[in-house]
């Protein structure tokens, strides 16, 4: 038994007066009207009309019925009108991930622009060196960097390709000297960035030579690009940032771009939600801003880097 339906059907009759008319209002035939206030009677168990072919009359059980059906099916309409404007009109709180230094870099910007066009929305950004799990930890959008993803079921939508440099302070090289070749790195203090994304103990180069793997080693590692940046501006080492957390550094003059003619490992750039059928238009409008601004984003610093190679040439 649909007992909303049913429900209505009650509410109905009442306003109209009659079977007969609430079934031509509901589009529907007079013993289906009937058939439902008898299955409605009979779930409760109590009758709720009096009733004669000629008029109708709530019983005191009716009347009680009656109020609570109008409190809840406004309550019933309401949720529906909320839950069909949640498609509509972004509105309520978006519960976004990032990894770390692509979220400050990229996603925190793409956050202030967003906001000024949806003013409803507020945002509640995790960042963190991991693709978490959207289902089991509630996340709405994650933006993640990954060579590649696994099958998860998940919408991935892909905004773009980075990479990442090898970066040493102008005090390091001149103590120990400048690699122009991936294997003299083996004669240097080499830090790591610990991700999900690079191999322990080696990195992964494409140069002029083509594709090649060098084990490296060194004192130090750790997992969140803008503290490698804090390492290699004190001297400590070469180490591997992505172009973004580099560029500033470079501008300044704090870092050297070690063997500019090789790059690291590429990293995509993907947001994953959930679903594209029934979509919050929260999630909606806040994955179509990632798609217009990060890959806009990305090509601005691929230009950045290449202008100041320019000028560290001449």
């Amino acid at each position: 038994m649909d007992t909303l339906q049913n429900m209505r059907v009650f509410m109905r009759i009442i306003e109209d007066g009659s079977f007969t008319a609430a079934a031509r209002y509901l589009n529907t035939t007079t013993p289906h009207v009937s058939r439902a206030i008898s299955d409605l009677e009979s779930h409760l168990r109590t009758r709720l009309l009096n009733r004669t072919t000629r008029r109708l009359a709530l019983t005191e059980a009716g009347e009680r019925y009656l109020q609570r059906c109008e409190q809840i099916l406004a309550f019933v309409d309401e949720a529906e009108a909320e839950a069909g404007d949640a498609q509509a009109r972004p509105a309520g709180t978006l519960h976004a991930h990032a990894m770390t230094s692509a979220g400050l870099r990229y996603v925190i910007p793409a956050i202030s622009k967003y906001q000024k066009e949806f003013p409803e929305v507020k945002v509640d950004l995790t960042l963190a060196q991991r693709i978490p799990d959207l289902f089991d930890e509630g996340y709405d959008v994650s933006l993640v960097m990954a060579t590649d993803l696994p099958d998860s079921g998940l919408i991935a939508q892909y905004l773009g390709t980075t990479h990442s440099i090898l970066c040493a302070s102008p005090d390091y090289l001149e103590r120990y000297g400048v690699p122009s070749l991936p294997q003299d790195l083996q004669q240097h203090n080499c830090m790591q960035l610990m991700t999900s994304i690079f191999p322990p103990d080696k990195w992964a180069f494409r140069g002029p030579g083509g594709d090649q793997v060098v084990p490296i080693a060194g004192s130090f590692q750790v997992n969140v690009a803008e503290s490698m940046a804090v390492a290699i501006r004190e001297g400590m080492g070469i180490g591997t940032v992505p172009v973004y957390s580099a560029l500033d550094g470079l501008r300044r003059g704090d870092f050297v771009h070690v063997m500019p003619e090789y790059e690291l490992l590429h990293m995509n750039l993907y947001a994953l939600y959930a679903s594209r059928q029934y979509l919050d238009a929260k999630i909606k409008t806040w994955v179509d801003c990632l798609r217009n601004l990060i890959p806009q984003m990305l090509d601005a610093d691929a230009v950045a880097l290449e202008e100041l190679r320019g000028v560290m040439h001449l």
